[in-house]
Parts: structure tokens; C-alpha cells; sequence
């Protein structure tokens, strides 16, 4: 589905046409997955009733704490919870209750329609980094993020093939005030691409610019109607439920906004070393956190999310890419699809300081898990290096060409008269080679996944270009794509009404980088 062509193909016929074909500045973005695999489950169903029993007792006897917030507390009271100072003691079945008016599927509409995303069922959405203060590059090395950086990130998301979300903070522009920088990163969303963005959670007020500036974009009677963002609440875990971040819950819920109720589980600090005792608190959190939304308005959409990682026990760093992690990924999928709700986790998942073969291990084990544990929005599919802590340029080309795998890992085996493939069997016979038959002419375009960065080249052209490795040619490629870069055509008075919004805003307060 070839949706922006920037930049004219040349016209002619054979080698010249074709050459023309792969130079042009073009690129297409493939719809979201729609899987046709089973999802790995790794627990039986004594486990899952073991792991839903002991989570509802934690809900009932140990609590979870709603800080900050009376009004959550007061909610809490009136749906018949157990209140003791900040301290939520809910009855065995109530949250469970309360999850199932949450819809187990919805649509995230982005300004472009044919960008649209189905979140939730047997699809998977994948969206980039999210968060890291500081960004890398083969030149620059590894330093403090910047909006400038924020905008290059939102455009190289809007050109790569196989990512269908913008994201949100897919790097923390440093170089601007903290109150005022969720302003910068939605404008760059909202016109430096036309995929589907997430809103702000750093604070209620931030949530509410949010939605106000999507009302812009969208109009204030679609908004009401529909969903266009899709934000990340993480929980503090273990059973802690913030005031800044339930605040942002509370305003994207009203405006019939999503949210990803996420536990940050990282085992053995914040969560049991057990994958079994992780695997209860975080069903735990996840019945508190989505049951709360829909005591603010029911039938809100939400996500249940999981960001699982475990630590080094000799340095405390985190760990990725681990058995441990992969067990709790695929367990919390069962759970949350016996919720009936969409699922978050996994993601291109490393803790690497640079690109290499460590960053590549552990990423490929995270995204693999994330396709097989029935992920329906995978965050971090692309750039994540560090832990976290950085937004990789040449990662982020190197991550968002390898996404195309797990598009065509996807799709399965078909097995209709063409895939069957009898008819080349047929014409080739014994001794012969499929080079050039029928079959093979009419499947080769499509037969394979193809990288657009990954050298097959033999040993002599490979040399002669330069013996480039996979870092190098990453570098290049998305220096490339940003030179490339045709930015989304938006009218003209929304452009305007939106810059006069975040001018507005910034004005009325003054900078504080803290």
C-alpha cells in the first residue's frame, strides 16, 4: 500500500525504468500486523487460576496505594472499596468487574485515515523509543537530547516502512523549559507526521493541553467521539498509583482518551524474583489501574501493559533480552486476554552502550517475544539503546528495518493453491532449479522479506564499497531519509491554530527546567 510518494518516478522502459524505480524518494508504511500464528502460552490453567486467585487477595488484603488523590480515594469509597488513609483495599471480584466495561479492542485514529490503527484482537501496532534524556549518533557520540533531535526522531518514524505510530516523547528535549516542552513534542507530532502520536502525562495540566491541541487537529466533535491518542501511565510499582500520573489517567479518561496502564516491573527491585510472584503483583496493579479508569468514566479505552526487565544481581544495572523477561511477557499475555483487554509490552529491548552485537541479541529476543506473547502495541520497537537511557539514530534505522520480520513472521504459512506451490513443482521436476519458472516469476517480489539496510553483497563488492559495517551503513541511512524527509501536507489554518495555541501557553507561565 504505497500511501506517500515524494517525488517523481522517472519514465521508461526496462533497466532504465527500473533504475529509476529505486532511486526515486519514496516510501510506503505497511498497515498494523494482523497475526495468523498462535500466540506461545506458557502457563497451564491451574497456574493462571493460582496467579488470578493470589492477585485478587492482594487486591483485598495487602491493598494498593492511590497517593495524592483524594478524589480517587473518594471514587474508591463509593464503588465499595476499603479506604484506610491512602491505602485501597478492594473486594475480591470488584476490579475484575469493573475491567470488563473496558473495550477489548478500539481504533486510534490518526489525521491520515489510511494510518489508522486497530489496537487490540490479533493485531499488533508498533510504535518507537519513548523517554530517553540523552541520543547517540556515529559522529556526535552520546549526549543530551534536544528538540531538534525530537523532530529528526518524528520524521524518521513518519518514513520508516514497518512502524505505524509516531510515538510520544521519543527522546526529552533537554533544551527546553519542562513545563513547556510536551507543547514542542505534540506540535512535531501533529505536523511533522500523519501517523497516530501519544499525548503528555507529566503532569494533569499537560494531559489537558494534550486533548485541547487534538481538538485542534481533529475537531473538538470528533475527539469526543473518537480516540486519537493513546498515552502511557505507568504504575509505580510495587502497588503505587501516583496522584501526577492517575491525574493524566483521569483526563484522558473523561475524554474518552486511551491510556496504557503499565506496572514498571524490574525483578528483584520492584517486583518478587519469582516470575511467578511477578506475574501476581502485576496482574494486580493491572486490575487496580484499568478498574480505576473505568470508575472515571466506563467504557473508556485502555490498555493493560507490562514493561518487564530484571536486574544484574552483582551491579543493580537492568537487564534485557533475558529468559526470565520472556517468561513474564508471554504469562502476562494470558492473563491480560483472559481480561479481555488489548496488550502492551515488549519492545527492541537492550543494554548495550552502542549498536553492536549485544544490543542486537538482546533486541531481536525482546521483539520475537513481544510477536509471540499476543503484544497488540509494542512501545520501543525501534531506537532503545542503553536501558533506556538513549535514542539511537543508527539503532533506530537498524530496529525499524529488522520490524519487517515480524510483519512477514506474522502472516504464517499459507497454504492456498498458490503457496501450495504444486504448479512449479510441476514444471521444474527432478534436477531441474525454480530460477526462472512461472511460479517463481510471479512470486519473487514479494516471496521474501527484503532489508533495505543489511549488506548480502559478496566479499569483492562489499570491499569495494568500502567494507562498511552494519553501524556504518545505519548512519547512513537515516542521514538519508532525513535529507529525503517531505513533510505531510495539513491545512493551513490548523498549522497556524496550533502554533498560536503553543505560543499562547508558553506566554502564560514562566520557564522552569525542573
Amino acid at each position: 500500500m504505497n500511501e506517500q510518494v515524494a517525488g517523481r518516478r522517472a519514465r521508461g522502459g526496462g533497466g532504465a525504468s527500473r533504475r529509476a524505480e529505486r532511486t526515486a524518494v519514496s516510501f510506503e508504511t505497511a498497515r498494523f500486523i494482523e497475526r495468523n500464528i498462535p500466540n506461545f502460552e506458557i502457563l497451564n490453567e491451574e497456574a493462571l487460576q493460582i496467579i488470578e486467585h493470589n492477585a485478587e487477595t492482594i487486591l483485598e488484603e495487602i491493598g494498593v496505594n492511590f497517593v495524592e488523590n483524594e478524589a480517587a480515594l473518594q471514587r474508591w469509597r463509593d464503588a465499595g472499596a476499603d479506604v484506610r488513609g491512602e491505602r485501597v483495599h478492594i473486594p475480591r471480584g470488584l476490579a475484575r468487574k469493573l475491567c470488563s466495561t473496558a473495550p477489548s479492542s478500539f481504533t486510534q485514529h490518526a489525521r491520515n485515515p489510511a494510518r489508522n490503527v486497530e489496537i487490540g484482537g490479533r493485531n499488533l501496532v508498533l510504535a518507537p523509543v519513548y523517554g530517553p534524556p540523552f541520543v547517540r549518533d556515529m559522529e556526535g557520540g552520546r549526549r543530551y537530547a534536544t528538540i531538534a533531535d525530537f523532530r529528526n526522531f518524528v520524521k524518521l518514524a513518519y518514513m520508516s516502512k514497518w512502524l505505524h505510530h509516531s510515538g510520544g516523547t521519543v527522546c526529552e528535549p533537554t533544551d527546553v523549559p519542562v513545563n513547556k516542552r510536551h507543547l514542542d513534542m505534540l506540535l512535531a507530532h501533529m505536523t511533522l507526521s500523519d501517523k497516530p502520536f501519544m499525548g503528555s502525562v507529566t503532569a494533569p495540566e499537560r494531559a489537558a493541553d494534550s486533548v485541547a491541541m487534538a481538538k485542534i487537529l481533529f475537531g473538538s466533535d470528533f475527539v469526543d467521539q473518537n480516540t486519537v491518542m493513546t498515552s502511557l501511565v505507568n504504575i509505580n510499582s510495587p502497588m503505587t498509583f501516583d496522584g501526577i500520573m492517575m491525574g493524566a489517567l483521569e483526563t484522558y479518561a473523561a475524554a474518552n482518551q486511551a491510556s496504557i496502564v503499565s506496572p514498571f516491573i524490574v525483578g528483584g527491585a520492584m517486583a518478587p524474583v519469582t516470575v511467578g510472584g511477578t506475574l501476581t503483583q502485576v496482574l494486580a496493579e493491572v486490575l487496580a489501574g484499568v478498574s480505576y479508569s473505568q470508575l472515571v468514566r466506563a467504557g473508556s479505552p485502555v490498555i493493560a501493559g507490562a514493561f518487564v526487565t530484571s536486574i544484574d544481581m552483582n551491579s543493580g544495572a537492568p537487564t534485557f533480552g533475558t529468559p526470565e523477561a520472556s517468561h513474564i511477557t508471554y504469562g502476562v499475555g494470558q492473563l491480560v486476554r483472559r481480561l479481555g483487554l488489548p496488550y502492551r509490552s515488549a519492545g527492541a529491548f537492550c543494554g548495550s552502550k552502542l549498536p553492536d552485537a549485544q544490543a542486537a541479541y538482546e533486541s531481536a529476543n525482546s521483539l520475537n517475544m513481544g510477536l509471540l506473547s499476543g503484544v497488540n502495541f509494542m512501545l520501543h520497537a525501534c531506537g532503545w539503546l542503553e536501558g533506556g537511557l538513549v535514542s539511537s539514530y543508527e539503532k533506530f534505522v537498524m530496529d525499524a528495518d529488522q520490524l519487517g520480520t515480524l510483519h512477514h513472521m506474522a502472516k504464517g504459512i499459507l497454504m492456498d493453491e498458490n503457496g501450495q506451490g504444486m504448479d512449479a513443482i510441476r514444471e521444474v521436476g527432478p534436477g531441474g532449479h525454480y530460477l526462472g519458472c512461472e511460479h517463481t516469476q510471479a512470486n519473487f517480489k514479494t516471496a521474501f522479506w527484503r532489508t533495505d539496510l543489511l549488506d548480502y553483497k559478496p566479499f569483492e563488492t562489499w570491499a569495494e564499497e568500502g567494507s562498511r559495517d552494519t553501524m556504518q551503513l545505519a548512519n547512513e541511512r537515516w542521514k538519508k531519509m532525513l535529507n529525503d524527509y517531505v513533510q505531510p501536507e495539513l491545512d493551513v489554518a490548523k498549522t497556524e491554530a496550533l502554533e498560536a495555541f503553543v505560543a499562547e501557553r508558553k506566554a502564560s507561565e514562566p520557564d522552569a527546567f525542573i
